[in-house]
């Protein structure tokens, strides 16, 4: 099993060629070490995310379901990078030194609005 194909459904062939999934007592010993991979993939995700994200990824059932939640969220589709971006170049255009604000105020104000508005990280 590897992360990115999904989680294992142990399944079982009937006489008629159709699959459909195996009953708990129909289970072997490698369709519960799958199962086990799972869980602990499940455990080193939730481990590895911060109490905000485990709150939306605790619903999931499988590793896959949280893996691709956690990469969308840290990563961004396409769409998203595309308007971080477009808000990132907004923010700029209107960046400007304000009235009673100094040089060097203005300044460090700069680098705070490019690191909170990186495209390629989580909001």
């Amino acid at each position: 099993m590897n992360i990115q194909n999904g989680p294992l459904i142990p399944k079982k062939i009937l006489d008629n060629g159709s699959l459909v999934s195996k009953k708990p007592k129909e289970f072997n010993a490698e369709d519960f070490r799958m199962m086990e991979k799972n869980a602990k993939a499940k455990k080193l995700l939730y481990f590895g995310v911060s109490p905000d994200e485990y709150t939306r990824i605790s619903e999931y059932e499988s590793a896959k379901e949280i893996w691709d939640v956690v990469q969308v969220a840290h990563k961004g589709t396409s769409q998203v990078k595309q308007s971080r971006i477009e808000l990132l170049m907004r923010k700029y255009e209107l960046f400007e030194m304000g009235d009673k604000e100094t040089v060097m105020e203005m300044y460090t104000v700069l680098p705070t609005l490019l690191m909170h508005s990186n495209p390629w990280e989580s909001p």
